[in-house]
């Protein structure tokens, strides 16, 4: 895949969003790993992973701390700047039913607090069929797979849905960019493929997997978060 056929979101250089048309409407595609609708006024969100270091330090790898903090705010700041009626997440919210407990149901419950006006949708994946629901004080109504909004299609997994435009998770996707000499980078993408897009983990500290788009495919690269 050809660096020129990449493209990229960066916080620190103002390279904020990037618009894609698609059959089910405009999406936007942000720095935050976000997803949101203007027809709708959805924000999407895959991968959250609350969680996952923790549940690796009971294992006893060292990890860092302060990981549920940061996804947390990094999600408050896309919901300040898009303003959006409804987030959905498309999957895997907790890493495990290990993930929970006391200090983050604390964290998230302030945090869930700060967002009342919000309505919250969780889209069952793999690890929150493993993990339970979330807690009800949440405030998370949770579905399941394919959760339709209009003209979209709402799922944990990529997949094509005749006639609808999936908005997925799951893969983690990521690119390669190569620099000077033999330097190169692995980032998180969006993987734009004709019919859906398939997000980024939004979560810290998640695995990756490098994609390759085929023919009339693109990656949209994001480079920097806050």
């Amino acid at each position: 895949m050809s660096d020129a056929n990449i493209a990229l979101l960066d916080h620190s250089a103002g390279l904020i969003s990037r618009t894609v048309q698609t059959p089910a409407g405009e999406l936007v595609l942000s720095a935050w790993k976000t997803v949101y609708s203007p027809q709708h006024r959805a924000l999407f969100v895959a991968d959250v992973h609350l969680g996952k270091a923790h549940t690796f330090r009971q294992l006893g790898v060292p990890v860092p701390q302060g990981t549920t903090g940061s996804n947390l705010q990094r999600l408050s700041q896309a919901i300040a700047h898009f303003q959006p009626d409804t987030l959905v997440v498309l999957g895997d919210l907790l890493h495990s039913r290990h993930a929970l407990n006391d200090p983050l149901n604390e964290q998230v419950l302030a945090w869930a607090g700060e967002h009342k006006a919000v309505q919250k949708v969780l889209v069952r994946g793999n690890h929150d069929d493993k993990a339970g629901d979330p807690p009800l004080a949440w405030g998370f109504e949770v579905v399941d797979e394919p959760f339709a909004l209009g003209q979209l299609a709402l799922c944990h997994y990529p997949q094509s849905r005749a006639g609808q435009f999936v908005l997925a998770g799951h893969q983690h996707p990521a690119c390669i960019i190569r620099g000077a000499g033999r330097s190169r980078v692995r980032l998180p993408c969006f993987h734009v493929q004709q019919g859906g897009i398939t997000l980024p983990s939004f979560g810290q500290f998640t695995g990756a997997f490098v994609v390759q788009p085929a023919p009339g495919e693109h990656v949209v690269a994001v480079l920097a978060t806050h």
